[in-house]
């Protein structure tokens, strides 16, 4: 019987940035953005469900750290950073489409499952949204219910909610 080999951890550069009580952390490769966490996880934690080593470094994550500043802070709408996503060609295509969602605005899951030509996928698209390796940058938080309620967001629906004030410009919770 083949031994088994395990995986050697890939290594991912980290940086944190803070937001009105938010705390994120950004991993990269060198050739982009792989991972955003909303959840205020320690690099640890990350390092173990990526199977990653995680080294800091706000270097390579500097264009990334930018631009979440100033999409943060108002004075940005759309990120130009590389990303290293992976996922199935079905996640990809709706990540894809998620970018098209212009900024202050919303779409439905039955919507981004229109925009990727399988309109009865609505569910499939709800999972490729919670599998999203890079939320804010890729912007699921702009997918909403099919009554416009807000509903789903692995950063909680408070953090959705504010982000969506922000892109209408309402600093009102």
């Amino acid at each position: 019987m083949p031994r088994r080999t395990k995986r050697r951890p890939e290594r991912l550069y980290g940086s944190v940035i803070g937001w009105e009580g938010w705390t994120f952390r950004i991993l990269s490769t060198p050739e982009g953005v792989r991972f955003l966490d909303l959840g205020d996880r320690p690099f640890a934690a990350l390092s173990e469900q990526l199977n990653a080593r995680v080294l800091p470094d706000d270097t390579i994550n500097e264009a990334a750290l930018d631009q979440l500043h100033g999409f943060l802070s108002g004075e940005r709408q759309e990120f130009s950073v590389d990303l290293d996503l992976r996922g199935t060609p079905f996640q990809l295509a709706v990540w894809s489409a998620l970018q098209q969602i212009p900024y202050g605005g919303t779409a439905t899951y039955s919507d981004v499952s229109a925009m990727v030509a399988r309109p009865r996928a609505f569910r499939a698209v709800g999972q490729a949204l919670a599998a999203n390796p890079v939320p804010i940058l890729v912007p699921c938080h702009r997918v909403v219910g099919k009554s416009g309620h807000l509903v789903g967001f692995g950063g909680g629906l408070p953090l959705k909610e504010r982000l969506l004030a922000l892109e209408r410009g309402s600093l009102r919770l």
